[in-house]
C-alpha cells in the first residue's frame, strides 16, 4: 500500500487552496468564469445571444436615414446623379448586347457582365429610377415627406436617368463603339421589347421592381462592400436571364433602335417604357416595400424620428405638401407642435446656428420684439446634418442631442430674459437648415424672421445652393437678414425710396431709435441737382409717416444709389437696406448680389424684405 504524496511533492494538477484577495472576482462572476471553462464543447454555457445581422427594425431605421438624405436634396444635385446612372446604365446596354452578340444569345453567359453598370451606380451612390428611389417610399408611408414630395423625386431621377441613357444611347448609335455582331444584338434588344404584349411587359417589370426593392432591404441589412457587390450582382443577373425589364435599361435599349431609326419614338414610349415603368414602380412598392414595411415593428418610427408619430405630417400636408403647410418632417424638431393660434401675440423666429457667438443678433431680434405687447422670441438652434448618411438613428442619440442643445441655448435665454417678452426655444435637426426656417416660421405663424448671415451659417450660399424652391412663392412672414460686424445700433444709415420693404427698415429705425437712442439718417437719392427740392419734400413726408421727424435728411444728387450709400456708410454704424431691388434677398441666398453696401463696408448691414403679393420668382425673372 503506497504512502501519500507528500505536501512538497503535490501533483500540479491540483487545485491550490484558495485565497482571498482584495481583487478576487465577485462570486457570481467566478461560478460564469468556471462554467465557460468547463464547457467541454468550446461554445458558451452561459449568457446571452448577441445578433450578429439588423433587425427588420434596425434595416429599417438604416433606409431611413439613406432617404432623408434622398428626399431632401436639391434638384440640380438629383438631376445629375440620375444622370450619372443613366451613363452607367449605358455600360451595362454596352456589355449586354457585345456579349449577347458574341455568344450568339447565350442565356447565361451573355448575361455576366450585365450587373456591372448597377455595381456602379450603387456602390458610387448615384440617383437610379427604382434602386434609390425606393427608400423615399419609407418615409412617405411613415407620413414623414409628402406624395408631392416623393414625386418630385422620382420625376426629377427618372428624368436624369433618361437624359444620361438617351446620351449614352446616341454615343452607342453614332459613335462606332459597337462591333457589326453587337450592333445586331442591340438592335434586337430594342425592339423586343415593343413587340411584347403590353401586360406581359408590365407583369414582368412588375417581378423586377420586385428584386431590386428586395435589393434595397437586404443591401442595407449587409455589413460589408464585398456582400454588397455580391447581393447586387446575383439580384441584377437574375433580370435578363429571367427575361425582365429593368425601366432605364429598357429606354436605353429603346433610344438606341429610335436613333438607327429602326423604331418610331412614340411606339417606343407608350408601348415599352410605360408598361415597364409601372410595373417597376407598383412591383417594387406593393410587392416589397410595403409587404416589409409592415413586418417591422409599430415602434419602428420612435427609434427614428423625435417623438415618433408624434410629429408626422397632417392628413393634408401628406397629400399636397407645402402648398398645405410642411412637406417633409425634420430628423428632430421640438418645437410645439401646434401652430400659435392668437393673432395679438406678435412672434418673432431666430434661427440660430452656434448659440455660443450668436448673442448679438438673440439680443438684437428680443429689442425688436420688446416693442410689441405680448411678443414671442422663439430661438431655434437648427443643427445641419451632412450630406453623406453618418447620422445614425436611435432614440438614445436623438437625446443626447436634444440634452446638449438645451444645455448651449441656456445662455441664449439668460440674454433674453432682461426683456418683457416671451422666450422659447426649440431643437431641429435636418439635412435642408434653410427650407426648415421657412417651414417653421409658416408652421408658427411668425410675424418677423431674424437670420444672422455669414460664411460659417448652415444657410449661406454654399450649403443652400439647389435648395431655394421657398422662393418661388411669397415670404411667409417679414425677414431681416443680418450681415452682423460687431453689430452697433448707435448710428444708422436708412437708405430709401419708397416702398414696403423701406416701410419695414422704418419700423427697425423707429423701434432702435426709442430703445437704443440710435441717431437715424435717412438718405434719397435723386438723378441730378434739380431734383434735390423735391427729394427732399419726399423724404420729409416720408419720414413724418414713419415717425422719425427727429432723423437727419440726407439728398444725394449723383444719381448712383450703391456708391451714394457706401459714402454714408462710412459714418455708420449700421445700415438698413429695404428690398427695393427686384429679389434682394433671393440674390443674397444665391451668392449673386454683389453690392458695395454689403460686401464692402466696415459696419453691419441689415436687409429688410416684406412679403408682397407678386411671387419671388417673378421678381428674380423681372416680371411684374
Amino acid at each position: 500500500m503506497s504512502e501519500p504524496d507528500p505536501p512538497e511533492q503535490e501533483r500540479p494538477d491540483r487545485d491550490p487552496p484558495k485565497q482571498e484577495r482584495p481583487d478576487r472576482d465577485p462570486p457570481e462572476q467566478e461560478q460564469v468564469r468556471q462554467a465557460v471553462e468547463r464547457s467541454r464543447s468550446g461554445a458558451p454555457a452561459v449568457g446571452a445571444v448577441v445578433r450578429d445581422r439588423f433587425s427588420a427594425d434596425e434595416v429599417f431605421q438604416r433606409i431611413v436615414a439613406a432617404a432623408d438624405e434622398e428626399v431632401t436634396s436639391g434638384s440640380r444635385e438629383l438631376f445629375f446623379s440620375g444622370i450619372a446612372a443613366g451613363f452607367a446604365i449605358t455600360i451595362t446596354v454596352l456589355l449586354y448586347a457585345s456579349l449577347y452578340g458574341e455568344t450568339g444569345g447565350h442565356p447565361i453567359l451573355s448575361a455576366l457582365l450585365y450587373p456591372l453598370g448597377f455595381i456602379y451606380i450603387i456602390i458610387g451612390g448615384y440617383q437610379l429610377y427604382t434602386e434609390n428611389t425606393l427608400p423615399p417610399v419609407a418615409l412617405t408611408l411613415e407620413r414623414i415627406a409628402s406624395l408631392p414630395a416623393l414625386l418630385r423625386h422620382w420625376t426629377i431621377v427618372l428624368a436624369g436617368n433618361f437624359t444620361g441613357g438617351a446620351i449614352g444611347a446616341a454615343v452607342l448609335a453614332w459613335g462606332g463603339v459597337f462591333s457589326p455582331e453587337a450592333a445586331e444584338a442591340a438592335r434586337y434588344l430594342g425592339t423586343h421589347g415593343p413587340e411584347t404584349a403590353w401586360l406581359d411587359l408590365f407583369f414582368k417589370a412588375a417581378f423586377a421592381g420586385l428584386i431590386v426593392a428586395g435589393v434595397v432591404w437586404v443591401e442595407y441589412a449587409a455589413r460589408e462592400t464585398v456582400a454588397r457587390i455580391v447581393i447586387v450582382y446575383m439580384a441584377f443577373l437574375a433580370i435578363p436571364i429571367g427575361n425582365l425589364f429593368h425601366v432605364v435599361t429598357s429606354f436605353t435599349e429603346m433610344a438606341y433602335v429610335v436613333f438607327i431609326g429602326e423604331l418610331s419614338l412614340y411606339v417606343g414610349l407608350v408601348h415599352f417604357v410605360l408598361p415597364v415603368a409601372l410595373g417597376n414602380t407598383i412591383g417594387g412598392i406593393l410587392l416589397v416595400t410595403v409587404v416589409n414595411y409592415f413586418q417591422t415593428s409599430e415602434r419602428r418610427l420612435e427609434s427614428a424620428r423625435f417623438e415618433g408619430t408624434n410629429r408626422q405630417l397632417s392628413l393634408r400636408e401628406w397629400l399636397f405638401g407645402s402648398y398645405a403647410g410642411r412637406s417633409y418632417v425634420p430628423l428632430i424638431d421640438t418645437a410645439e407642435v401646434s401652430a400659435v393660434e392668437d393673432g395679438e401675440t406678435y412672434r418673432v423666429l431666430v434661427p440660430i446656428a452656434n448659440p455660443r457667438t450668436e448673442s448679438r443678433i438673440v439680443d438684437f431680434a428680443a429689442t425688436l420684439a420688446d416693442a410689441h405687447e405680448n411678443a414671442v422670441v422663439h430661438a431655434v438652434h437648427i443643427i445641419q446634418m451632412p450630406d453623406r448618411r453618418s447620422m445614425r438613428y436611435g432614440s438614445d442619440r436623438n437625446e443626447r442631442i436634444i440634452s446638449e442643445s438645451d444645455r448651449l441655448m441656456e445662455g441664449v435665454r439668460e440674454t433674453i430674459e432682461p426683456y418683457d417678452v416671451e422666450c422659447e426655444t426649440s431643437t431641429v435637426v435636418s439635412h435642408r437648415s434653410f427650407e426648415d426656417v421657412f417651414d417653421t416660421a409658416e408652421r408658427e405663424r411668425a410675424d418677423l424672421v431674424v437670420l444672422n448671415w455669414g460664411d460659417n451659417q448652415p444657410w449661406d450660399a454654399g450649403h443652400t445652393e439647389g435648395r431655394i424652391s421657398k422662393f418661388t412663392s411669397d415670404l411667409p412672414c417679414d425677414f431681416l437678414v443680418l450681415k452682423d460686424r460687431d453689430l452697433d445700433t448707435s448710428r444708422i444709415l436708412l437708405p430709401t425710396a419708397g416702398g414696403p420693404d423701406s416701410d419695414l427698415s422704418a419700423e427697425v429705425a423707429r423701434t432702435l431709435e426709442q430703445a437704443d437712442g440710435s441717431d437715424v439718417n435717412l438718405l434719397h437719392v435723386v438723378k441730378n441737382p434739380e431734383d434735390r427740392a423735391e427729394g427732399r419734400t419726399f423724404l420729409a413726408n416720408w419720414a413724418a409717416e414713419h415717425d422719425l421727424e427727429n432723423a437727419e435728411l440726407t439728398i444725394d444728387a449723383t444719381g448712383d444709389v450703391e456708391k451714394a450709400i457706401c459714402r454714408e456708410a462710412a459714418d455708420s454704424s449700421l445700415v438698413i437696406i429695404g428690398a427695393t431691388e427686384s429679389g434682394l434677398l433671393s440674390r443674397l441666398v444665391r451668392d449673386s448680389l454683389h453690392m458695395d453696401v454689403v460686401n464692402e463696408v466696415d459696419s453691419s448691414v441689415l436687409l429688410a424684405e416684406r412679403p408682397s403679393n407678386g411671387n419671388i420668382l417673378k421678381r428674380l425673372l423681372g416680371r411684374p
